[in-house]
């Protein structure tokens, strides 16, 4: 049975201000989460696109934005489809200050929700796990090198 939602949790060296940037700025997303781009209109309803030369683009649309703490949004599987009830996920960034570092904590739910067999849920809830893992390494090593 495919997973309601998976989870991964980083300390990022630099303060909660910095890791906001770098979670909800397009210039920002479009080099460490894709790496051709990003579009965000950073509000409620708002409309997000983020590009990978190897995938192609994945639409979202933004929850909730509650800065600089909670940063939610929904997108759509398979890409480029524009996210709606069956064919998407809700993906949280919750941001935790601890002296000068920062708890990144990524909350994916709505797995068992999705449109198509049991199996492809597994599958698809698997590879974000690996997916999750590998994107928020480069956020640690983007975070590291460049000032927000």
């Amino acid at each position: 049975m495919a997973p309601e939602k998976i989870e991964r949790e980083v300390m990022v060296d630099a303060p909660i201000e910095r890791v906001w940037a770098v979670v909800t700025e397009a210039e920002h997303l479009g080099t460490w989460f894709g790496d051709a781009g990003a579009e965000i209109d950073l509000r409620p309803g708002g409309a997000m696109m983020m590009t990978w030369q190897k995938h192609g683009t994945v639409r979202a649309v933004v929850e909730r934005v509650e800065p600089p703490h909670l940063f939610a949004y929904r997108w759509a599987r398979p890409m480029g489809a524009v996210p709606a009830e069956g064919n998407s996920t809700l993906v949280e960034f919750i941001l935790a200050a601890e002296g000068g570092r920062t708890r990144l904590r990524v909350v994916e739910s709505g797995f068992r929700g999705l449109s198509i067999p049991e199996q492809e849920q597994t599958e698809y809830a698997e590879g974000n796990v690996r997916g999750w893992k590998s994107e928020l390494d480069e956020m640690l090593a983007y975070v590291a090198r460049v000032a927000a």
